[in-house]
């Protein structure tokens, strides 16, 4: 009765559940890895991972050395909230045509476009501002640059669950992942790299190395740029089916005496707002609260000890180059190597048994942090526990994204997919705070054991979400 307009009409694009199928043969799941839509999304993941920490580490790091205050750079880092409320306008990436390049590019890839093009101008613009001298017009391009990028993966997530089958999800996840973490590698190293080798041997600030680094990574976005004017366009067939209800609607209230205007916007409203939020209740409903739980806890072994992580290494007694060295050697290794078997495993066994698997490895993994807090400083058992850290992260992120890319419907997809990931990090994020008193009052080896203890209800919440899919799939019609 409340239902959006084009419930009945986008029906037919709901996908199913994530079905577990059959197990392929390893040469077939590997060769998924080098299909031309895993490889787009290797170069697009690259695109998407590049400012993330232009807005963060390493813009930080510039200000800092710029000789602004801790307390000015703890306030910018509000910025970065653009991230976690992208879902208030997915909407408009999701349904609003872009004048002559929608028509020109498509929906996706017109937006993809217009964000990558905002983050190129906004590189440029904090290049050329020097903090010392025009900290606000520097701000304001990285306010420009955090919500393109947060705009730019809106778009890619939705062009990414469109351009494949559920079951290749898992794949395109590793590979997204893959060209994400060697983006950070560019945006924090190598910016610091080429800050550094440009004004080689002067002492002190110097703001020509930072507008060479941050020109260096603006050009370093043709990378993203070139592959979406290479790559095809997603099938479009459930947009039209939206819109044309969009345009049904529109007309049955205009017939109703109510004005073009305002029969558009309650019509579009009805269809863009509203219909992803509804769409989601009426295809699972009670069950989604069971999977909206899911994807609210799901992260929230590794988030929560994550945050005390860098502090416990200095409590230890690590020294900056042997956590630099481990976490961006092992630890990067070790997490790519994690979401490539991520993806084939989901592949040949399907999401929900590996999404499975993902939770118990996160939370196990926080033990060997309670054992490494034992043994006190070792650098061998420090590679043993970010590599496994790391190697569980990796497996557990691609198994699910894979699983959030199988819940949304294609017709909104980019919405429902950033409401999804923002659920993902509220209730960790919130718990997180609370990690510095937890420690003080109960010391590293209590921490550790408790956040892998936050681990076990999702391992309950999987396996309920898992028998829901079954049921799911033994409902479906025979082909």
């Amino acid at each position: 009765m409340n239902a959006p307009p084009d419930s009945q009409a986008i029906a037919a694009n709901a996908p199913t559940a994530p079905v577990a199928p059959g197990r392929r043969p390893w040469r077939e799941v590997l060769r998924v890895y080098q299909e031309p839509a895993a490889l787009r999304m290797l170069l697009l993941g690259f695109s998407a991972g590049l400012p993330l920490l232009l807005v963060f580490g390493t813009l930080s790091f510039w200000l800092r050395e710029a000789g602004i205050s801790r307390a000015t750079i703890g306030y910018l880092s509000w910025i970065g909230l653009a991230y976690g409320l992208k879902w208030a306008w997915a909407p408009l990436v999701d349904r609003l045509p872009l004048p002559l390049l929608t028509r020109w590019l498509g929906r996706r890839r017109s937006w993809l476009l217009l964000s990558q093009t905002v983050i190129v101008a906004a590189l440029i613009g904090m290049a050329l501002a020097d903090p010392t001298r025009n900290l606000n017009v520097l701000v304001l391009c990285a306010l420009a640059l955090a919500v393109a990028s947060a705009t730019q993966d809106i778009a890619l997530d939705a062009y990414r669950i469109e351009s494949a089958s559920i079951d290749k999800q898992g794949a395109l996840a590793a590979m997204y992942q893959t060209g994400y973490r060697l983006a950070m590698i560019w945006a924090g190293a190598g910016a610091l790299w080429i800050a550094a080798r440009v004004t080689d041997g002067t002492v002190g600030y110097q703001a020509a190395g930072w507008s060479a680094a941050y020109l260096a990574m603006a050009v370093s976005m043709a990378v993203g740029i070139v592959t979406v004017l290479l790559s095809p366009e997603p099938a479009a067939g459930a947009g039209r089916a939206t819109l044309d209800a969009e345009r049904a609607l529109a007309a049955q209230l205009q017939a109703g005496g109510m004005a073009p205007g305002r029969a558009r916007l309650i019509a579009w409203v009805r269809g863009a707002v509203i219909g992803p939020f509804a769409d989601f209740i009426l295809r699972y409903r009670w069950h989604a609260a069971l999977l909206l739980a899911l994807i609210a806890v799901y992260r929230i072994s590794d988030v929560v000890m994550g945050i005390m992580a860098n502090p416990f290494y200095v409590d230890m007694g690590y020294t900056k180059d042997e956590v630099a060295a481990v976490s961006k050697v092992y630890g990067v290794v070790m997490t790519l190597a994690g979401a490539f078997l991520g993806g084939a495993l989901a592949l040949r066994f399907g999401v929900m048994r590996v999404l499975f698997l993902g939770a118990v490895l996160s939370a196990a993994s926080n033990l060997l942090f309670a054992a490494l807090a034992l043994r006190g400083h070792d650098l061998t058992w420090l590679i043993v526990v970010i590599s496994a850290d790391n190697l569980s992260a990796g497996i557990a992120s691609a198994a699910f994204i894979a699983y959030l890319s199988s819940l949304t419907n294609i017709a909104y997809s980019a919405t429902q997919y950033a409401l999804f990931s923002s659920i993902m990090l509220l209730l960790p994020k919130f718990i997180a705070g609370f990690s510095g008193v937890f420690v003080d009052a109960f010391g590293y080896v209590a921490f550790f054991c408790s956040t892998a203890v936050l681990g076990v209800p999702v391992l309950l919440l999987v396996w309920l979400a898992a028998r829901h899919t079954q049921r799911l799939a033994a409902a479906e019609p025979a082909r």
